[in-house]
């Protein structure tokens, strides 16, 4: 058997993107999907397309600054499947621009979702998988956890803290519960999207246009993760595309 087939894996931010791209190529190596994002059609969608090849999966509205929704997340996972293996915490939020923007609201934000949802995901997970004597926490960070750019000051910060956190978390984790860090470098999502400066938006969508690697590359970097044997622990995992320097 492979090492992700039946497991029961849920996935925050999977409405789209990286999220999106993990949960087919996990249903397709035979996980169970627990589902979490705020756009519920899309997540309607993939259920949907997931159901349609065999796959098992399920939806949660789930909004990563509020702990009942990751509380709520991890307990569908025991309600439907039995049990949680992996928590992929992969929501996210770019809201990139210059400081002197002076974006407080959005630098609230990014706070928030980049890193209390983090923060949220292990509050609601750690104890199950304590409980269990077993379990994977794989969280999307960023190359901007290594490097630190203009206008990505504040998102940046954020994605230190979570290498932080996690790094944290793996020490303290002992030798049931796996510790995992993918972070991306650019990748073909709306990333550039979420950006109110526009200047700032035009540069990343045409970086993105240039050199972007696909979203499945991602969804393949967590799956060798997850698959693993279980006194195998892959703590940090860098994927970029080749060009960027």
């Amino acid at each position: 058997m492979s090492g992700i087939k039946d497991k029961v894996v849920a996935i925050t931010g999977a409405s789209g993107g990286i999220g999106e791209a993990t949960a087919l190529l996990l249903a397709e190596r035979g996980a169970r999907l627990v589902l979490g994002a705020r756009r519920t059609d899309r997540l309607a969608d993939l259920v949907a397309r997931i159901e349609k090849t065999g796959g098992a999966a399920v939806q949660i509205r789930t909004d990563v600054t509020r702990r009942e929704d990751l509380e709520a997340l991890v307990a569908l996972a025991g309600e439907r499947f039995g049990r949680l293996d992996v928590l992929v915490g992969n929501a996210g939020v770019g809201t990139i621009s210059p400081l002197d923007d002076l974006r407080v609201e959005e630098w609230d934000h990014m706070v928030d979702v980049n890193v209390k949802g983090v923060l949220h995901g292990i509050g609601a997970a750690l104890p199950v998988f304590r409980a269990q004597g077993g379990g994977h926490f794989i969280t999307t960070a960023s190359t901007a956890a290594f490097r630190v750019v203009p206008t990505m000051a504040v998102y940046a910060g954020t994605k230190f803290a979570v290498r932080a956190i996690c790094e944290g978390l793996r020490q303290e984790a002992g030798d049931s519960v796996r510790v995992t860090t993918v972070s991306p470098g650019v990748t073909a999502t709306d990333f550039a999207e979420a950006s109110n400066n526009s200047q700032v938006r035009a540069e990343i969508t045409k970086m993105r246009d240039r050199i972007a690697i696909p979203p499945d590359a991602i969804a393949r970097a967590i799956a060798f993760a997850i698959e693993q044997p279980a006194a195998v622990d892959v703590n940090e995992i860098v994927v970029r595309p080749t060009a960027q320097s």
